[in-house]
């Protein structure tokens, strides 16, 4: 990772990168020729002349989701431009026509924290950051399964009156996969409807929502 402060690239000693917006307003708004000459010489230093997919984080911009993210894991290079103040000038991502991400709606100080988020999430699906590859399908929203995980058990086998379902001592690899499989199905149901698709529906049935057998 390398990371770069755009005030490198602007043409006075005072560092200065944003102006007042015109028509008025609160704020200040990142200039264009600050940020355009640091994403060409970022780019220029590429070995190969390959180029980075470019990524805004702005609110206005698609939603993250694990599919996406799994799509910018395949990515070979990200160039991440992170706002801050105001916003960008509209024709920073005019000309340099970037992937437009937001976190969700809600408004951060600066793009440099939901960039570390991005890098996180891509961070954990490049083989050999986890120890266990197993973990990463098995996530939530994750591989062919887009809806929300299992609920999780460990040691001790009752706690505060509270027992981990039987099935999980069971033994049985295909019961548990099923109850796993069934439960992660109802959760989804339950918190985040949105997600369940008709076979979804199919599946669980009449099952109540509430079930750990």
């Amino acid at each position: 990772m390398r990371l770069n402060n755009f005030r490198q690239y602007a043409d006075d000693r005072r560092g200065t990168v944003d102006d007042r917006p015109y028509g008025g307003g609160a704020g200040m708004v990142l200039m264009c020729e600050p940020i355009f000459k640091a994403v060409e010489d970022i780019e220029g230093d590429s070995q190969n002349g390959e180029k980075p997919l470019r990524i805004m984080l702005s609110p206005q911009g698609q939603p993250l989701t694990q599919p996406l993210v799994e799509q910018l894991a395949r990515e070979p290079w990200l160039l991440f431009l992170c706002g801050h103040y105001e916003g960008f000038d509209e024709r920073i991502r005019v000309g340099l026509e970037p992937l437009e991400v937001s976190l969700g709606d809600y408004v951060l100080s600066g793009g440099e924290v939901a960039s570390m988020v991005l890098v996180d999430a891509i961070t954990r699906l490049i083989p050999g950051s986890v120890g266990d590859p197993e973990s990463v399908v098995a996530d939530s929203f994750s591989n062919d399964y887009r809806g929300l995980d299992y609920p999780q058990y460990t040691r001790p086998r009752s706690f505060r009156g509270m027992d981990i379902p039987e099935v999980l001592l069971s033994g049985n690899h295909a019961r548990i996969a099923k109850w796993r499989r069934e439960q992660g199905l109802l959760k989804t149901r339950d918190r985040r409807p949105d997600l369940i698709k008709k076979e979804d529906e199919d599946e669980l049935g009449a099952r109540p929502s509430n079930s750990s057998s």
